[in-house]
């Protein structure tokens, strides 16, 4: 016979077991799902048993789930030449679960979304000019695309998990303020907001940061290193710094503003009240109205022009962007440079400038080998390193999804 006393001591002992149990199953799915979704060629289920230690009676439970949420799929079988049940190949599910990555630049409004195979599925970039702009009109129109897009891929049956949102200045990722975005001429904003998007989980990070995971997550043949300096040039520049395949935020996640750099304190005053900043000697606008061209012309009319007339054009740019990232190098100790935006595609007139002034200005030049290479992400990279950060965050629980 039970009595009351240890009815209360049996449920005691029983809650925690219980706890610690579902949170070994959390944690087994996250292996499992890590297991399929890192590797180079898909694993079966014996592949991922060997993977993670797991049992394969577990694995085959844990994939079973994981395939009833749509997180991943089986391929044919195919045997090998072996006895035995054939192998079933396990891929991250196409086209189910997918996140968006929002992005305001002060010439484009942009929105992108992307799935757990890392293809984009569906996206809207506007030009656009939002220099000193109402960040409440602008934000709800990237809204509107956001809606828009989101349901077209919605309609096909996907579902999306969440969405990031990419600014160029600086932001608190803990608190979803924008403190200040000096081209935008944005300060002391909560845009999440203002995008009018309800419900949906929407996280505001910084633009260049973004653009550095997209290029940290690879997809092209020249895998990105593990440690590098990324810096993202448009009409502003931003930069991010990568230690180990993992961002170095600093204390608050405010670094990389490299664009506000001073390299001439006699230069032209900068749209954040100092003076001389490297945006206005390598912006895109600057370097356009260095080659006599409008500031707001598309980049193509800048490359149209360096292909037939060199690189005398963007010889300032070069020169003043190899001076900062000089003070970079030695203060940082980060030996690769990626140069994304505007400057990928200006590579060819830039690089030997770069290299140059690096040469003569990073102290360790004689000793190590300073690489400066084009980024491999692509256009808009921040709006594909917005979408793989939502779905990483699947990816780390996906007990939520099964």
């Amino acid at each position: 016979m039970t009595t009351a006393g240890t009815a209360r001591e049996t449920s005691t002992r029983t809650g925690p077991a219980a706890a610690r149990q579902h949170s070994l199953r959390e944690h087994n799915l996250e292996l499992v799902a890590r297991a399929v979704f890192e590797v180079p060629e898909p694993l079966s289920r014996a592949g991922v048993a060997a993977a993670t230690g797991l049992a394969r009676a577990t694995v085959s439970t844990l994939v079973d789930q994981l395939v009833a949420a749509g997180l991943v799929r089986e391929l044919p079988a195919v045997t090998g030449g072996r006895a035995g049940r054939p192998a079933v190949p396990l891929i991250p599910a196409p086209r189910t679960v997918v996140g968006l990555g929002l992005e305001v630049n002060v010439d484009y409004l942009g929105v992108r979304v992307v799935d757990l195979t890392g293809d984009v599925v569906a996206e809207q970039v506007v030009p656009g000019s939002f220099h000193d702009s109402d960040p409440t009109a602008v934000l709800a129109r990237l809204g509107e695309l956001a809606r828009e897009v989101s349901g077209e891929v919605t309609a096909a049956d996907m579902t999306v998990a969440g969405g990031r949102l990419a600014l160029p200045g600086l932001v608190d990722p803990r608190t979803g303020l924008l403190q200040v975005a000096p081209n935008l001429g944005w300060s002391s904003l909560e845009p999440v907001p203002l995008l009018g998007l309800g419900e949906l989980d929407v996280r505001v990070a910084n633009e260049a940061k973004l653009a550095a995971l997209a290029e940290l997550a690879g997809g092209s043949d020249v895998a990105a290193p593990d440690s590098f300096v990324f810096v993202s040039g448009d009409v502003g520049i931003g930069a991010a710094i990568v230690v180990d395949r993992a961002l170095f935020l600093g204390e608050r996640g405010w670094n990389g503003e490299i664009g506000h750099v001073v390299v001439d304190p006699a230069g032209p005053r900068c749209s954040c009240g100092a003076f001389g900043c490297l945006e206005q000697y390598a912006g895109k606008e600057a370097m356009m109205r260095a080659a006599g061209l409008p500031p707001d012309a598309p980049l193509d009319a800048l490359v149209s022009l360096l292909a037939d007339a060199g690189s005398r054009a963007v010889l300032p740019a070069g020169r003043a962007l190899g001076s900062a990232l000089a003070d970079f190098v030695n203060l940082l100790d980060v030996g690769t440079i990626v140069l994304g935006g505007a400057y990928a595609e200006l590579m060819p007139w830039l690089r030997a400038d770069v290299e140059s002034v690096l040469d003569d200005r990073v102290l360790a030049a004689p000793f190590v080998d300073l690489e400066v290479r084009a980024a491999q992400a692509g256009p808009h990279a921040a709006l594909t390193g917005g979408a793989r950060e939502v779905l990483r965050a699947v990816l780390a629980d996906p007990a939520a999804w099964v």
